[in-house]
């Protein structure tokens, strides 16, 4: 039995509010915090002098980073968001004019523009319809074709909360020799994922969501067998072998995912996301999955109880963290406000979006449901 009130002493924001939009942005945990501090006192005073020490943190959140989704180390990147990583993921195949990728109609709009660019070099984007705020697989493979290059998709749908089936999507893709690209920043931190398994070649999250961390922080995942694959369209100093040998201009890449890495690091973001990963490898992700699918069922039983309409499907395979729902009688705006004033924080999309993280309560839950109406 995990002691989660041990855990929620690390969110100083439970003192003021009821949390519940990680969907959105979360707020840090105090070893995060903490890190950060340590990384900008030690940059004040001390200039460069420990950037070695700077360069270490970095590796070991790499290597806490590549545990989180059962990846490589050396298939790990930095990115200072998950737009970044789509953007090289989408740049970076060998198209052909009239190639196409398939994506959803319900994608975050960093899942959909830097696939839309491409329609310049005459690859056609396909966007697979939603049905009962649900995406079929049997729709994605009726989408694709013998032109198809690439399917993305969110792991996580950001306005319904729906869960892709990425493991079924996968070996659809691995079958075919189609890219797979993931986007996971509604899920990495909150929903167990395991690249392998899943035949995901490329996967993109920033950290200020599930993660608990800074925004400007960010993780990309591209499988060591298509490293070489994927055209670097954005080569930096930093991205070929020995990038410190200044003057020698070797343009061979980097013999690992740090290729699409461009220069230097976003260090005290890379702090607090360190921080913020141990801490989450610490509790466990099986642990904060059931945790945050627990939390989320009481609070869609509530719902149910005051004649709310979920828009969030409910099967136990297509649940995440995110609940959205909406009222016949009161504007979803309303209601959001409503919640506001009493320190409740959701948001907005489609209906009343809620999402709560593994150190939330279940009397926030139950207050929650006691002030809507």
């Amino acid at each position: 039995m995990i002691g989660w009130n041990k855990w929620r002493e690390q969110f100083s924001v439970t003192e003021k509010y009821i949390y519940l939009n990680h969907a959105g942005i979360a707020p840090l945990p105090l070893r995060a915090r903490q890190a950060m501090a340590h990384f900008l006192d030690d940059a004040t005073n001390n200039g460069a002098v420990n950037s070695t020490q700077w360069g270490a943190v970095a590796e070991t959140c790499r290597a806490n980073a590549a545990k989180l989704v059962n990846a490589d180390v050396d298939e790990i990147a930095f990115m200072k968001n998950t737009s970044q990583g789509i953007i090289i993921a989408a740049n970076g195949i060998d198209w052909r004019a009239g190639d196409n990728v398939v994506t959803t109609a319900v994608e975050f709009p960093a899942n959909v523009y830097p696939w839309l660019s491409l329609k310049r070099l005459d690859v056609e984007t396909r966007m697979v319809p939603e049905r009962n705020k649900r995406i079929y697989i049997e729709d994605i493979e009726t989408a694709i074709d013998g032109r198809t290059r690439c399917v993305t998709i969110s792991h996580v749908e950001f306005a319904s909360g729906f869960r892709n089936d990425i493991a079924a999507i996968g070996e659809i893709c691995r079958k075919r020799g189609i890219w797979f690209v993931v986007d996971a920043i509604q899920s990495v931190g909150a929903i167990d994922l395991d690249v392998k398994a899943c035949n995901v070649d490329i996967l993109a999250a920033d950290g200020h969501k599930w993660l608990l961390a800074p925004e400007g922080a960010a993780i990309f995942y591209c499988a060591k067998e298509k490293q070489d694959a994927l055209i670097n369209t954005n080569v930096g100093w930093a991205g070929v072998v020995n990038p410190r040998d200044f003057l020698n201009y070797d343009f061979t890449p980097q013999p690992a995912a740090t290729r699409f890495e461009e220069g230097s690091y976003n260090s005290v973001g890379l702090y607090g996301l360190g921080a913020a990963i141990e801490l989450l490898l610490e509790i466990g992700i099986p642990n904060i999955e059931k945790r945050i699918l627990d939390l989320t069922e009481r609070l869609i039983d509530g719902l149910r109880s005051k004649n709310y309409r979920l828009l969030t499907p409910t099967g136990e395979s297509e649940r995440s963290g995110i609940v959205v729902f909406e009222s016949d009688r009161h504007t979803s705006a309303d209601l959001v406000e409503r919640l506001r004033r009493e320190n409740v924080i959701g948001a907005e999309r489609i209906g009343v979006r809620l999402s709560p993280h593994f150190y939330n309560s279940e009397a926030e839950i139950d207050q929650v449901l006691a002030l809507l109406p």
